[in-house]
């Protein structure tokens, strides 16, 4: 029931697993590690009948998941554990889910899983193990299958492994898109510290575009946050004054960057989303999926034309266009406030508010990137996002209507203010 990482197939271990194996098999950077497969989940879970909670009310699925969360693993699958931490050498590691239709070209299921860093021990990496499998049936997990006609799923294709890795300190994290096409640019986000920040878009990154030609452009993004490991906890720790402007990654690992991800699009067989990560001067690969959605096209510098007053200008996060009511949504206190046609205005998109993706009719971000999982889910579900406008639950008010040009990147609003 535990697999080497590097002997991970999809039919086993599911696709994030299966692809980083294939990844190790290739002789790509990858942190070593192993996969708890699909059969210890499904050992664990044999007498549950898991199908029918898939639309159930909210207490009757926090049974659930409370039940598959409580569920000892076998005493074998615990001895086995064990020994995989072992042969690492006991580091902390990180845990992340790996689950059937996740990670595929039809769906990325970014950010509806739970991953832990940091973890260490057999019994907390247990505990994580089994907090991924619960995650399956979280709300956000739910919405995401039903906004992507998956939520008449068998109850047989609810299956989850869990990847277990070293935990990288990495000094510089990002992701990157590689071209979707012979006019396209490989596509790079980078900031200071661990993954989340940039994928979770709670810090606004360093955006890197490098041509098939070798022309590199970049935008320094004002960094302000990064997040750390100190000890078994992650922090968040402000970035000084100094380095919040400092490019995260000078041109020269952009474009090794960029030739990594030619290599692992060869491997993979087709453009990919790939999470990476720098630590001692040396490049890791964490994650690499398919590409579910195409990105927007950034606009052309307009020259001299004039914007509207009442217009912000961010990046360009997910296509269309839509005119709606802002709705000023600042944490899980505000989600009952938002309405069906609502445009959501936010400090960042947490994947928890994947609900609000089903109703909401766009989205207006003040940090992230538009690699992001915010930006990637919007993208699937066809909803026009801006990122990345500074103070924007300040100076949009709750009921004006706003236009949002997620082409574009711009918001345009009846009332707007400086502040």
């Amino acid at each position: 029931m535990i697999i080497p990482l590097t002997e991970a197939a999809a039919d086993t271990c599911g696709g994030k697993a299966g692809t980083l194996g294939a990844l190790l098999r290739a002789g790509l950077p990858v942190p070593d590690g192993f996969v708890v497969s699909y059969a210890a989940y499904l050992a664990a879970v044999r007498d549950l009948d898991l199908g029918r909670f898939a639309g159930e009310p909210d207490d009757d699925l926090a049974a659930a998941r409370q039940a598959i969360a409580a569920r000892p693993l076998d005493a074998t699958v615990i001895d086995a554990l064990g020994r995989a931490l072992d042969e690492l050498g006991d580091p902390p590691v990180a845990v992340r889910s790996s689950a059937a239709n996740e990670d595929t070209g039809q769906a990325s299921a970014a950010g509806q899983h739970e991953s832990f860093l940091a973890v260490r021990g057999v019994s907390e990496v247990a505990e994580a193990v089994r907090a991924c499998w619960a995650s399956l049936l979280s709300p956000r997990a739910i919405a995401y299958r039903g906004a992507s006609g998956r939520d008449d799923q068998p109850s047989a294709d609810l299956v989850m492994a869990v990847i277990v890795q070293r935990h990288l300190d990495a000094e510089v994290s990002g992701v990157m898109f590689t071209p979707a096409g012979p006019d396209n640019a490989t596509e790079i986000e980078a900031s200071w510290g661990l993954g989340p920040s940039v994928v979770g878009g709670t810090v606004t990154p360093d955006a890197y575009r490098v041509a098939e030609d070798g022309t590199l452009t970049r935008t320094i993004a004002d960094k302000r946050t990064r997040l750390d490991r100190r000890g078994a906890q992650l922090v968040v720790r402000d970035v000084p004054t100094g380095g919040r402007r400092r490019p995260a990654i000078d041109d020269a690992t952009a474009t090794q960057l960029a030739e990594l991800g030619k290599q692992i699009a060869t491997v993979l067989g087709g453009p990919q989303d790939i999470e990476w990560a720098i630590v001692g001067g040396r490049t890791w690969v964490l994650q690499a999926r398919p590409i579910t959605a195409a990105l927007p096209r950034r606009p052309l510098p307009s020259g001299a034309s004039a914007v509207p007053a009442a217009t912000l200008t961010g990046t360009p996060g997910s296509h269309g266009s839509v005119t709606g009511p802002a709705r000023i949504v600042r944490g899980p206190g505000d989600f009952a406030r938002v309405h069906p046609g609502d445009i959501l205005v936010c400090p960042f998109t947490d994947p928890a508010w994947t609900p609000l993706l089903r109703i909401a009719a766009g989205v207006v971000t003040e940090t992230g990137g538009v690699l992001s999982h915010a930006a990637i889910v919007a993208r699937e579900h066809a909803i026009p996002a801006v990122l990345g406008i500074a103070n924007a639950t300040r100076r949009l008010h709750d009921d004006t209507l706003i236009t949002v040009d997620g082409t574009a990147g711009t918001v345009t609003a009846a009332e707007a203010t400086d502040a």
